[in-house]
């Protein structure tokens, strides 16, 4: 099954209260700028699914997308540098974060973060802040196209080395992707099933 091909848009909340009832979901989330929306739109085959901008922080809601096998894909707002007022900055930080803590559906996260740039302090932030979830993070250094192949090599080498502290207290992969070319698909769409595979109860069977 491919998992995201047909990916759904579902609804679109601005308040936990708001938060629809699914059985299962996974998130992406990643710093302002990082290629999340681009991921995402990759992943699903789909142009304009999640809302591609130049100007980071676009995503100012939780956008919720049905998945192929009945499970949802949620697309939380990119977090660091926004030209957003503070009071809106305010608002997503706690949202994400609130999310992130209490949502019982979130079997996993998908976490984006630039092949040129990673883990930076707001990624290691975010890794630290899930950890307490003791659920799984599927890292995808995501624009590796802007690398040569050797540079790629040392890089996902690099990250992988980095993130052997945190692997201790946590299930966590890790990836080269790119949307220009269309590369890594497969291997988020393996991970993400897995997830959604090891609930006590498939979604579908």
């Amino acid at each position: 099954m491919n998992l995201f091909q047909n990916a759904k848009f579902f609804t679109t909340v601005n308040h936990l209260k708001d938060l629809p009832d699914t059985p299962a979901e996974i998130a992406f989330v990643g710093r302002s700028n990082a290629g999340k929306s681009s991921a995402i739109n990759t992943l699903c085959n789909h142009v304009r699914l999640a809302y591609v901008s130049k100007t980071p922080g676009r995503t100012q809601h939780i956008n919720f997308f049905e998945l192929a096998n009945g499970g949802f894909m949620v697309d939380l707002p990119g977090y660091g540098y926004a030209q957003v007022p503070e009071a809106v900055r305010a608002h997503w930080v706690k949202l994400l974060g609130d999310y992130l803590q209490t949502r019982t559906q979130l079997i996993g996260l998908v976490l984006i973060m630039d092949a040129r740039h990673p883990l930076k302090n707001l990624d290691i932030q975010m890794l630290d802040f899930f950890a307490l979830t003791g659920r799984p993070v599927h890292i995808l250094l995501s624009k590796s196209d802007k690398l040569s192949k050797n540079e790629q090599i040392k890089t996902l080498a690099a990250v992988k080395k980095s993130l052997k502290p945190f692997m201790e207290r946590q299930a966590i992969s890790v990836q080269l992707f790119s949307s220009l070319k269309k590369q890594g698909i497969e291997e988020v769409e393996n991970q993400v099933q897995k997830w959604f595979s090891a609930l006590a109860t498939p979604i579908l069977e």
